[in-house]
């Protein structure tokens, strides 16, 4: 059978089968009888609606017909107008081996790469992100001028395509972004390096937060400003995802973190002050503005009593737990810190774990600006369990609840794939062996039997990426 003709040839024997005549079928499917007609007779190609209509007539699977029609696609012309609700109506479906097709097909001809570009952007504006990665990654194999802005762009939407729960899919997933990040335009560079310090920052790579936090001060005041100078403040390039002044406090927060996490309580108390003032400068006065130079404000506050005790001026750790009491969103994050303090200075702090335990584990997510996702949370849940194992190994006469948190902290770990917290827990498993029971170490076993299986998944991508 003709591939090109199979839809045509289908549906006459149906008809035939079913002993029907033109009109018939032609009021079934809602397809006017000249056009049935002349699409018989193969004078007139199918259009994506007409395709539905026959497969509705025919009482078939919507999809049935759509191996063929990627050929009807191209039999006649090749036709924008068949193809983009095509590659829409597969998307729907799941079609995904359609779509890939179909786009093999077109992309033989260069000059559809920017038509397949612009689809791909209106799929991934319609959450139909998997059928947008065939696109976006066709178009940036195609796309012949390398330092495009278009070829950037391809390569953002796929590392936020392939942002999840897997920390070392994620880190894979920057740093082939990485080297494009630079290449997008000013104000598209904010929100990416923005996703990048998320994931680096996740994975402990705080040198590469630093320096993403840095440049996004540098490209965030010189747009602010511009802004500002500006008559028609709208129209000075394309409006971010926050405003502009925010993205210059996070960058400090940013780097406030990095240099907390390096040991440079010092520095990172510079950054803390800097980014406390922001009503100093920022024009806006707005009840959005007021919200968010407040919750920065806030958390300098916070984050400034953390940098003194981990500095060792542990005598202001009863004012630190005041000031959380009063901050719901802030207590899992810093009982996760004052559990640090407290192995870093040998203190006990079973009062304040005791006081804040309908609040561990915290499973839901930070407030708006803080935009902890799930990731995030469950990273920095695996950590704390890490600590809070160390904690009770040190402070109590019973191994048993440290040795709970490992192995609870080794699940977290391996769900999320983030190889430091899983070397953290089996290294602290290891060394509380000798007084695990043996339904603990045969659990143990298990989990070290996924992290084998994680690890050689793991070199499996990394020879695709190759």
């Amino acid at each position: 059978m003709d591939t090109a003709n199979s839809i045509r040839q289908e549906l006459m024997q149906h008809m035939k089968k079913n002993n029907m005549n033109l009109s018939q079928f032609a009021e079934m499917s809602g397809i006017n009888s000249g056009t049935l007609s002349r699409i018989l007779h193969g004078d007139r190609a199918i259009s994506m609606n007409q395709l539905v209509g026959i497969t509705a007539g025919m009482r078939l699977p919507e999809d049935y017909f759509f191996d063929d029609y990627i050929e009807e696609c191209f039999a006649f012309s090749v036709s924008i107008r068949r193809i983009r609700p095509f590659i829409f109506r597969c998307a729907e479906l799941d079609r995904l081996d359609c779509i890939e097709q179909a786009v093999n097909r077109l992309i033989d001809d260069l000059s559809y790469v920017s038509i397949l570009f612009d689809i791909a952007e209106e799929l991934f504006r319609s959450h139909k992100r998997l059928a947008a990665r065939i696109l976006y990654r066709t178009v940036s194999e195609a796309e012949k001028y390398q330092h495009s802005e278009r070829l950037a762009r391809c390569h953002y939407r796929l590392f936020e395509i392939e942002l999840g729960s897997d920390m070392e899919q994620n880190l894979l997933a920057a740093t082939q972004f990485e080297l494009y990040v630079n290449r997008l335009d000013e104000v598209d560079q904010l929100d990416a390096m923005k996703k990048l310090m998320h994931v680096f920052g996740m994975v402990h790579k705080w040198d590469k937060v630093d320096c993403l936090g840095r440049d996004m001060h540098r490209i965030a005041t010189v747009q602010y400003e511009l802004n500002q100078r500006s008559k028609r403040k709208e129209e000075v390039g394309r409006r971010t995802e926050r405003p502009l002044y925010y993205y210059i406090l996070y960058s400090l927060l940013a780097r406030s973190t990095a240099s907390e996490e390096c040991g440079d309580y010092s520095r990172a108390l510079e950054f803390t002050r800097l980014y406390a003032n922001g009503e100093s400068w920022v024009h806006e006065k707005d009840e959005e503005a007021q919200r968010i130079v407040g919750q920065f404000a806030d958390w300098a506050v916070a984050n400034a009593y953390l940098y003194r005790l981990m500095s060792g001026e542990v005598h202001i750790m009863d004012e630190y737990v005041d000031y959380i009491t009063s901050r719901e969103d802030e207590i899992f994050v810093g009982v996760r810190h004052i559990v640090q303090i407290a192995n870093q200075y040998d203190l006990n702090i079973d009062h304040i774990l005791e006081r804040f335990a309908a609040y561990i584990p915290n499973s839901s997510e930070r407030a708006e600006i803080g935009e902890y996702q799930p990731a995030i949370i469950e990273e920095g849940y695996a950590q704390f369990l890490s600590d809070l194992a160390v904690y009770h190994f040190k402070q109590s006469e019973d191994p048993s609840p440290a040795i709970k948190h490992i192995l609870e902290g080794l699940q977290v770990s391996i769900r999320i794939n983030s190889g430091k917290n899983i070397i953290t827990c089996m290294t602290l498993f290891e060394e509380c062996r000798a007084f695990a029971s043996v339904e603990e170490k045969n659990e143990f076993k298990k989990l070290s039997g996924e992290v084998h299986l994680l690890n050689a998944k793991k070199n499996v991508v990394l020879l695709a990426s190759l």
